[in-house]
């Protein structure tokens, strides 16, 4: 069984502010997925699975936007609307999703999700036979609606299933699960698709005749639509075996609360107020570096001398290693969380990125490319502990609360556009060539980051130390 052996002063309902918690079990070893005499094991697992498979969606679009841009002959900029459509959705359905987890179950809302997202990943197969691009972004849209449902559902259902203490670290031990997800996902996209794909050039690709263009074009489209065909399969498994096992509802009644009771109370909570803004500058952060690694790397190698594909490949492998160490991060990370607070945890981690972004910035070799991989273990923890760190406090609110942090994900899809338009307009400071300069867009997302794990760690440590505990 998974333990916290670290002692606590108070064992909290989620629903009641730490400061009212009863003090009767005062040294007393807390198992962080019980409560109340209920033990969420199995919840735990099955929940945590579609922590894998959304790491597994959302990993694996990375470098299709690169194989986007080269399929369709479209400039960075254009290629980046992937980003757009795919977290557009997460913003969309964030609060209906709410609404209707409010008005059901978290159950409920994760086989919506699923349902969804198998939808979406299908809608592959006819995008291709089309051969156009935007039904390509109305697929990842439907698709990305699916993950905002279990995005909204699995986090707040996972933050709920123990203690408000153990709550942060729960949440980093079930997303931890989420980059090997992701690690798959990377991998297919590059031994499926990438390696799969005509080893011709965009600058070859540009020289085709239509009907040459087009011959490749729908080959190399039916490489791509592989993987996403055999992950809505996976969708229905999973949603099968939801819907056979019998969730505990326990922790998961509805509040009777209208939205805009709930809204107008969260909105008074400055310590969430500033956790959505921090999460929205997360998510674009994170979208930024793993998207354009591939482009970032591509340069590297093809300044070495490397062809276009064999660069590209070989960018994708240091994708995966920044993965790696993403992966092992996460569970190294979730460990220190038992001595560090989680706000300060934060503030150091977002500091040490943006260092790692300025030699991202200033090294124009493959010492740049090393940085990137190192801001991936940076990263490892932000999501997570943003969330966690925001929900402090929030009561019966949890619900809508957790749906504005994952409206935040957002963020995804407004700086990594700004990213590309840096990248296409081909600015360069001596040295300094327009891709490396554009990694300026997440060393500002750092920043936010840094500020907001001081100001909670202030706030939780400082001026209210009587509420002390490492959440």
């Amino acid at each position: 069984m998974l333990k916290n052996t670290t002692f606590s002063k108070k064992n909290c309902n989620f629903a009641t502010d730490i400061k009212n918690c009863n003090s009767a079990t005062d040294m007393k070893k807390i198992d962080i997925l019980t409560k109340d005499g209920v033990n969420f094991l199995v919840p735990f697992i099955l929940i945590t699975s579609c922590f894998a498979l959304w790491g597994f969606a959302n990993d694996m679009t990375g470098p299709i936007v690169k194989a986007f841009s080269k399929i369709f002959r479209m400039s960075v900029t254009e290629g980046a609307l992937v980003q757009v459509a795919f977290y557009l959705g997460y913003f969309v359905m964030a609060f209906p999703a709410a609404m209707f987890i409010q008005r059901f179950s978290f159950k409920a809302g994760v086989m919506v999700g699923l349902s969804l997202f198998a939808v979406g990943s299908f809608m592959f197969f006819p995008a291709k036979l089309t051969g156009m691009y935007y039904p390509f972004l109305f697929a990842y849209f439907i698709l990305t609606c699916g993950l905002s449902f279990l995005e909204t559902s699995c986090n707040p259902y996972i933050y709920c299933m123990g203690s408000e203490e153990t709550a942060t670290q729960r949440l980093n031990l079930a997303q931890a699960f989420n980059p090997i997800g992701a690690l798959l996902g990377m991998t297919v996209a590059m031994e499926f698709v990438q390696d799969k794909m005509s080893p011709m050039t965009t600058e070859q690709r540009a020289t085709l005749p239509d009907l040459q263009f087009n011959i490749l074009k729908d080959n190399d489209l039916g490489v791509l639509i592989g993987p996403y065909v055999g992950l809505g399969i996976a969708c229905v498994i999973l949603l099968v075996l939801l819907r056979l096992h019998k969730m505990p509802r326990a922790i998961d009644t509805p509040s009777g609360k209208s939205i805009t009771t709930a809204f107008k109370e969260l909105m008074h909570i400055e310590n969430y107020r500033e956790g959505v803004v921090a999460q929205f500058f997360y998510v674009g952060a994170q979208v930024s570096c793993w998207t354009f690694i591939i482009q970032y790397g591509t340069r590297v190698f093809m300044d070495e001398g490397m062809d276009e594909k064999s660069a590209e490949i070989l960018s994708q492998k240091f994708n995966i290693l920044a993965m790696v160490f993403f992966t092992v991060s996460r569970f190294i990370c979730t460990w220190f969380l038992k001595y560090i607070p989680a706000g300060r945890l934060l503030s150091i981690l977002a500091i040490l990125a943006g260092c790692l972004v300025t030699g991202v910035i200033l090294f124009p070799d493959r010492n740049g490319l090393y940085c990137l991989v190192g801001v991936s273990a940076c990263m490892s923890l932000m999501f997570p502990t943003i969330y966690g760190i925001a929900l402090r406090s929030v009561g019966d609110n949890v619900k809508f609360a957790g749906a504005g942090l994952i409206m935040a994900i957002l963020g995804g899809s407004v700086f990594p556009p700004l990213q590309a338009l840096i990248i296409d307009s081909g600015i360069s400071i001596d040295y300094v060539t327009s891709t490396n300069l554009s990694f300026i867009v997440p060393f500002i997302c750092f920043v936010v980051i840094a500020v907001y794990g001081h100001r909670s760690y202030i706030r939780h440590y400082i001026l209210h130390p009587d509420a002390e505990n490492h959440v």
